[in-house]
């Protein structure tokens, strides 16, 4: 009888992840459309905090009133920081990249953010290395594949693939870019990769400031309202003497700042939240080439983005990249279980013997 509802709990991860990719490529779908729009990146990250922030808070505000923790001089400052890295400098990086690239490359470029994440936390010694053990250098090996890969996806470009509804279909179909800016990929995936970077701080920090401040939800909610007040400062200096700029209508600039505050901030941390809970962040790490296979299928149909030798090449060398690094930290991880079992083993036998 319990069988049914195990079985259901056991897939729910799976479901949750496959949820969290398909809402990130819509996202990557649907900001690109806005900013050939026209939309400006600077009120785009405003418009998707302040969004995030009207949609968590509320929740936040309900369900941690009983388990929320005093804030700290140290909790704010970190919480300020977190505003900053991702929801102003991390997400006007990404967009202002997006201009200059195309969205299955912008996806695959992703990829690169959890070998950068194990790069910067080894720099700051958050992350153990030990280059004796096999994990260790399969992490740091699986980190230049993938940075490999991302070079190799934007400056090889290679034949052209062509696909039956691309071959005919560059009249009608949506630009891939803004006919104001000039296509750069190599531009393109510098600032994309920057952006990623900012989002590996922002992890790294985000997990340091949790064992102080244990609410996520609340957390979440606190680091989308100071990245919309960091943000329209930061808008108000780039964009000063252009109202314009702030400018609201029932078009596809608010449908991708609905989109994004709602489903890349709000579910997706959610999601994100409940399944590392069960089966931690390397289990949701693995699925991320989902996203890029899904914005690639798309892309093909909405902005007829043709798929190049180098592109295709490329995002295969950043998966196996990033397979190898998620298999290092799987391993590890396993490692330093095994290694803690006779430890508990030895203890409790001297509380026994005493």
């Amino acid at each position: 009888m319990d069988s049914k509802p195990k079985i259901l709990s056991n897939l729910m991860p799976f479901f949750y992840v496959v949820l969290i990719q398909f809402g990130n490529a819509g996202f990557a779908l649907v900001a690109k459309a806005a900013l050939n729009e026209g939309s400006s990146h600077y009120t785009f990250s405003v418009y998707r905090s302040t969004i995030a922030t009207l949609v968590l808070a509320p929740f936040a505000l309900i369900l941690d009133r009983k388990t929320r923790p005093v804030m700290t001089l140290g909790d704010f400052i970190k919480i300020m920081l977190l505003g900053l890295l991702d929801p102003v400098v991390g997400q006007n990086l990404f967009y202002e990249g997006m201009k200059y690239t195309t969205p299955t490359v912008t996806a695959a470029l992703c990829n690169v953010t959890p070998a950068l994440t194990f790069l910067v936390a080894w720099i700051l010694r958050i992350e153990k290395v030990n280059m004796k053990k096999l994990a260790s250098h399969a992490m740091i090996f699986g980190t230049v594949v993938t940075l490999g890969g991302a070079m190799l996806m934007t400056v090889v470009k290679g034949h052209v693939v062509e696909l039956p509804w691309t071959h005919h279909a560059h009249g009608g179909a949506t630009p891939p870019y803004n006919p104001n800016d000039r296509p750069d990929p190599i531009k393109g995936a510098i600032m994309i990769s920057a952006g990623c970077l900012c989002y590996s701080i922002f992890f790294i920090l985000m997990s340091i400031t949790l064992r102080t401040y244990r609410c996520g939800l609340s957390l979440t909610a606190l680091l989308c309202t100071m990245g919309a007040l960091e943000g329209t400062v930061v808008t108000l200096v780039a964009e000063r003497g252009s109202t314009a700029v702030w400018k609201l209508g029932w078009n596809l600039k608010l449908l991708a700042y609905v989109y994004g505050g709602v489903v890349s901030s709000g579910v997706t941390y959610y999601l994100s939240g409940a399944v590392m809970k069960t089966k931690g962040p390397v289990f949701l790490t693995a699925f991320q080439p989902l996203s890029m296979i899904i914005v690639a299928i798309l892309s093909s149909f909405i902005f007829s983005e043709q798929m190049s030798i180098g592109k295709i090449t490329g995002a295969l060398v950043i998966m196996i990249g990033l397979y190898i690094v998620v298999w290092g930290k799987s391993k590890q991880q396993k490692e330093q279980f095994e290694d803690e079992i006779p430890t508990k083993t030895h203890n409790l036998h001297e509380a026994d013997v005493v």
